[in-house]
């Protein structure tokens, strides 16, 4: 049977995956890779107060959401931080503002345009910040996949959840087939929920949020879970094991989450002796049963926010917020460190910079509206039916 036991990651690298710090491009990108017009020079001493004569002379049109990840130039001229959800939300309790700049990456800025009004205008500086895990699961395979389950005679028993960090045609999907969306802090209870609504469930994109949520939060064990690869026939599975299977997990995963293994967490307890692993959902599943907290990104802030003084802490996630996190706690005497020696951005996060910002609000400054994400209406119905079932979860 093929379980989904924890694994090396075998997915051949893209040159999304090798992206450095935003520069280069991604020649299989959906997604446009140039900005119209000129990009300030990174080097121009002048960005900062740029940024801060454009986003004054918009005033209360604009609203700038910053997400968790982004760059420190960046972060500081965000109206509001967070993770993608609360970001979304945020901009839809701001109906005044008739331009959502949102620094973040592509399926980011779709859910802030399906929660916002129609009147409201959501700009990606770049649009060519997209996430490779969500690229991970397009619309035409979780079709082919849906037939698979199908012939293979469990497609009424099976309720998909996705994750927030999916493109707003997989959130359709999700909407259409009765399913519901999940972020990294509530995905225990929108499992629950699906499995009252049917017997399985096809978790969508991310094989790791899934294990760790079955296994760690429900008390299934890795047998219960199969993993679907759409690069093979049938996802590589027959028709016994996709019957056999409680858990159908997508074959995909976070780029940076996924890189942590067990021995970046015996290597912080050798080299930092009384050491607290804290590291998201979504990494591997060795590495979450091997740490001592794990949790979303709203988790980690919160849980060094109440770390007493003098405490010792190893993080799992995205470089930037580490970074952060360990110059904003510093003067308490709490010591951060990033959980793995090699550094490691999230690539397509970092193509939001300072010049990118820069652009985008002198544009709208100047009356040009550009890189507007926009859904189309049917997608927009489906994906928001889908976030509204998460929404009403108990």
């Amino acid at each position: 049977m093929t379980t989904a036991q924890p694994q090396e990651l075998d997915v051949q690298p893209t040159p999304l995956a090798l992206l450095l710090l935003g520069r280069e491009a991604d020649p299989r990108s959906e997604r446009g890779v140039e900005c119209p017009g000129d990009l300030p020079s990174p080097s121009d001493p002048d960005l900062v107060e740029r940024a801060r004569v454009a986003k004054e002379k918009l005033g209360d049109k604009v609203f700038v959401l910053g997400h968790h990840y982004q760059r420190d130039e960046v972060i500081q001229f965000a109206d509001v931080t967070g993770d993608s959800f609360k970001l979304a939300r945020d901009a839809a309790a701001r109906p005044e503002a008739e331009y959502i700049v949102f620094c973040g990456v592509h399926f980011m800025a779709e859910s802030a345009d399906i929660l916002t009004s129609d009147e409201q205008k959501v700009v990606l500086p770049d649009l060519a910040a997209g996430c490779s895990m969500a690229d991970m699961a397009t619309a035409e395979q979780v079709a082919e996949c849906w037939d698979v389950l199908t012939e293979a005679g469990v497609a009424e028993q099976v309720v998909p959840v996705s994750y927030m960090n999916s493109s707003a045609d997989i959130k359709a999907f999700t909407g259409r087939h009765g399913g519901t969306i999940c972020t990294s802090s509530n995905a225990k209870r929108a499992l629950e929920w699906a499995f009252q609504q049917g017997e399985k469930v096809l978790f969508l994109p991310d094989q790791h949020l899934g294990r760790n949520t079955a296994v760690r939060d429900l008390g299934m064990s890795l047998e219960d879970c199969v993993v679907y690869n759409p690069h093979k026939p049938n996802g590589g599975l027959t028709a016994e094991e996709l019957r056999a299977a409680t858990m159908i997990l997508w074959r995909g995963h976070c780029s940076v989450h996924g890189r942590f293994n067990l021995d970046s967490v015996n290597d912080v307890r050798e080299r930092i002796p009384g050491v607290n692993v804290l590291v998201h959902p979504e990494c591997r599943h060795e590495v979450v049963a091997a740490a001592d907290h794990v949790g979303s990104t709203e988790y980690i802030i919160k849980a060094l926010e109440a770390a007493p003084a003098g405490s010792k802490w190893a993080i799992g996630t995205e470089l930037n917020l580490v970074r952060r996190l360990a110059n904003r706690f510093a003067s308490e005497d709490k010591e951060i460190v990033f959980l793995d020696r090699t550094v490691c951005f999230c690539s397509t996060m970092n193509r939001i910079d300072l010049p990118h910002l820069v652009w985008a609000l002198e544009s709208l400054a100047e009356g040009n509206l550009a890189n507007r994400i926009e859904v189309d209406k049917d997608t927009e119905s489906f994906a928001k039916l889908a976030l509204e079932r998460m929404l009403a979860l108990p």
